[in-house]
């Protein structure tokens, strides 16, 4: 994934832990759909694995 893609989803991530949500999607949606087939891979699979990120929420299995 690009460098700037990942500062993207982190800032979004960011904003969305402030309850910034609108900003949050005007940062990320621009990233994703511009994204390649590639890189949308890989975008999803770094959603899925930092969704705490977003929520601010401890997962149970790292508890």
């Amino acid at each position: 994934m690009r460098p700037s893609t990942l500062r993207a989803l982190k800032r979004a991530a960011e904003l969305t832990r402030k309850n910034r949500l609108t900003e949050a999607v005007l940062i990320a949606e621009p990233v994703i759909l511009t994204a390649d087939t590639y890189e949308g891979d890989e975008i999803l699979r770094w959603l899925a694995d930092h969704v705490a990120d977003f929520t601010g929420e401890i997962p149970e299995e790292l508890r």
